[in-house]
């Protein structure tokens, strides 16, 4: 393109003052946006899973890489790093503190999103269990003459 096509280009833009707006609607044949749609609804279950699977790798990633309060443990149940804090104030060091703080604070976050992801994994295989018992249930109840499963295009002919 040519800088003068460009600086045209520009210019007629800037001559239009208002606003164009515009909304997606049904076409006028009742078929959705996408050309070649059955207008079937279809609902991948194994997302949920994939996603949850992934939540549930994460927090057992987290869980045993972190190193949190209780990591490593020495005899009074202090982790590796609170034996360095400890070994650093004992040493007069105001490092031991301040790194004493940073693990308490590190514990605190690291278990918040371990609680996440574990709610996260939880809820979608829960999720994902309990829509392929609806999808059963309703499969069961709404049936063609001839037994097979009446697609959701079918079904909505009987609502208009």
């Amino acid at each position: 393109m040519a800088w003068d096509e460009w600086e045209q280009l520009k210019a007629e833009s800037a001559q239009r003052t208002s606003t164009h707006t515009q909304l997606n609607q049904l076409a006028s044949d009742g078929g959705g946006g996408r050309s070649g749609a059955s207008g079937d609804l279809v609902v991948n279950q194994d997302d949920l899973g994939a996603v949850g699977h992934e939540a549930h790798t994460l927090y057992e990633d987290l869980r045993t890489g972190t190193d949190i309060a209780g990591a490593n443990p020495d005899k009074g149940g202090a982790g590796s790093t609170m034996q360095a804090a400890a070994a650093l104030k004992s040493h007069g060091f105001e490092m031991g503190g301040a790194l004493e703080l940073t693990v308490e604070v590190w514990t605190s976050q690291s278990k918040s999103v371990l609680q996440a992801c574990a709610h996260i994994s939880n809820h979608l295989d829960y999720s994902k269990k309990q829509h392929a018992e609806d999808d059963a249930k309703i499969a069961a109840v709404v049936r063609s003459r001839d037994g097979s499963a009446q697609s959701v295009s079918e079904i909505s002919k009987y609502f208009k």
